[in-house]
């Protein structure tokens, strides 16, 4: 018998505004969305077979990004084909760099951008 495979991820994260949120990685990092919920509360967004899925944060309930945590850890990380086109079409489209391209010590070419929760998300192309 074949085992099952994984077949994707998904980082799950929540947002303080999720229209806000689902607005910001359609405009400025490509993805297309599916919402659900009257309000809108949960969303899944796509992009290139990659997933992303939004909830709406409870209300009183603070959303601490991971760098706030610890010093350079990001919330959600891609693997990418390209970081330099990557890097190029995001600031072309205005989202908020911060950091990179750069190659990092585990052989990644790699840039960061931040959401509007303040989370760092990193995009790394391997360079093995």
């Amino acid at each position: 018998m074949t085992p099952a495979r994984l077949t994707a991820q998904a980082p799950v994260m929540l947002a303080s505004n999720l229209i806000e949120s689902v607005e910001f990685w359609k405009a400025r990092c490509g993805f297309t969305a599916n919402l659900w919920g009257d309000p809108p509360d949960f969303a899944i967004l796509r992009r290139d077979g990659m997933h992303l899925m939004l909830s709406q944060k409870p209300a009183g309930h603070e959303i601490i990004p991971n760098w706030h945590i610890k010093d350079k850890l990001w919330n959600a990380y891609f693997w990418v084909d390209d970081a330099k086109a990557l890097h190029a079409e995001f600031v072309a489209a205005g989202a908020p760099i911060d950091y990179g391209p750069c190659v990092q010590d585990y052989g990644v070419l790699e840039f960061g951008i931040q959401d509007p929760d303040g989370r760092d998300i990193a995009f790394g192309q391997s360079l093995d």
